[in-house]
């Protein structure tokens, strides 16, 4: 199985010296992983503002709330380790975000994930909220249902 995530968090002392305030294993307290799911979602950083307010520290962990594949709002940063099928893989739910996500890069298109090699797959994805154009609303399938 996938090797632990390590995670750095940088931020300002009481001086405004840039210091690195975190360095450890991600705080994952959400059930979007393993053998029953077929893949391991990494949260590494979320955001819940539009704009981001940046203070010397996180006011909390945005990791500490429940996980949904898009948050209603915000930035979500995440590692998605998708098992090959041999190890107890299979295909992510079929779902459509209203993002632009980027590493792997979904133009709010219908999409799941299933890894048919013999090797964990590794996909990085920063999720920005998006939205539709009038021209696309008018192709997309009736009703629209979107993952959140």
């Amino acid at each position: 199985m996938p090797k632990s995530t390590r995670r750095l968090v940088t931020g300002h002392d009481t001086r405004g010296k840039s210091v690195v305030l975190t360095d450890g294993p991600l705080p994952q307290h959400h059930s979007m992983r393993g053998p029953v799911i077929g893949a391991d979602f990494h949260e590494l950083w979320s955001d819940a503002d539009t704009i981001p307010e940046r203070t010397s520290v996180a006011a909390r962990e945005p990791n500490e709330r429940p996980f949904t594949i898009m948050p209603v709002t915000g930035h979500p940063l995440r590692l998605l380790d998708v098992y090959p099928l041999k190890d107890g893989g299979k295909r992510t739910v079929m779902h459509r975000t209203r993002t632009l996500d980027s590493v792997v890069v979904q133009w709010g298109t219908d999409h799941a994930w299933e890894n048919r090699s013999s090797a964990i797959a590794r996909a990085a994805f920063f999720h920005i909220d998006a939205r539709f154009s009038e021209e696309v609303l008018a192709r997309l399938p009736k009703p629209l249902v979107l993952t959140r």
